[in-house]
């Protein structure tokens, strides 16, 4: 079991009534995207692992993705990475860690996930109406494999979450068909947890959640923006894992009010 946590949380999606819902979607100031926060090191130590020991069970690249891996590789390095701190030294990129990461344009989505806290997911079109996931650096899963989502469009990769039903499949469907380059947008989740980051189950994993302690909160902000080349969509996920008892008192309140899910 890994141990690394945040000490609190900056935002707490059951606290509005637009962020309770799904998708409970906000814009996106472009600026801040993606972060670097106090669990930077230790996300990223179990990220180096994760890439080096099983890159095959993280990170998933189908054909039709390989133009948009290498924008998005491209736009990332040149547009994040000096605003958030990271330099080009002798041997690579610095990382805010003290790191050094040799860059590989080969390998643009393994690149990445060795740079930055974020899972990455690339989104395009399925020639049916749909938007399949096309490939994915994906170190932090919530309860999901990449391998029986890969190149499965949006309803059959979230086949097994209840709320997620036919009118949420319209409506996100919709989202993703609108969002337009340089006009990108978020959301958070939020469930309990006892589970480490890498938590990839299998979708019949049938699991009793409501089975044993979960002291965690674990949260992803899932930003969402379009590719001005590819047109792919990025759905970028940063994770939060915060202790119950370093909530604010704000947020344990209103979590009593409005319970969230619990998840492995």
């Amino acid at each position: 079991m890994d141990t690394v946590l945040h000490r609190s949380l900056p935002f707490a999606p059951w606290m509005l009534p637009h962020t309770r819902r799904m998708p409970g979607t906000q814009p996106l100031d472009p600026a801040d995207w993606l972060r670097v926060d106090e669990a930077f090191a230790g996300q990223m130590a179990i990220r180096d692992r994760l890439i080096a020991d099983s890159p095959e069970l993280v990170h998933g690249l189908t054909p039709q993705a390989e133009k948009a891996a290498a924008e998005l590789y491209d736009k990332v390095l040149e547009e994040e990475a000096p605003r958030l701190g990271y330099r080009v030294v002798p041997g690579g990129i610095l990382r805010p860690d003290g790191v050094t990461v040799r860059p590989d344009a080969s390998r643009p989505l393994l690149t990445l996930g060795r740079l930055f806290q974020n899972d990455f997911c690339l989104m395009q079109e399925d020639g049916a109406g749909e938007h399949l996931l096309s490939a994915a650096i994906l170190c932090f899963p919530a309860g999901w494999r990449l391998a029986e989502k890969l190149g499965r469009p949006m309803m059959r990769i979230h086949q097994p979450v209840t709320q997620y039903d036919a009118d949420i499949g319209r409506r996100v469907q919709r989202l993703l068909d609108g969002l337009q380059p340089g006009r990108p947008i978020w959301r958070a989740n939020a469930h309990h947890s006892r589970a480490p980051l890498f938590n990839p189950l299998p979708e019949d994993h049938g699991k009793d959640m409501d089975e044993g302690e979960m002291p965690w909160i674990r949260s992803e902000r899932q930003c969402l923006l379009r590719l001005p080349q590819s047109r792919a969509v990025v759905f970028s996920i940063h994770t939060w894992r915060v202790a119950l008892s370093d909530l604010t008192p704000e947020q344990a309140a209103g979590l009593a009010e409005h319970p969230i899910h619990r998840a492995a």
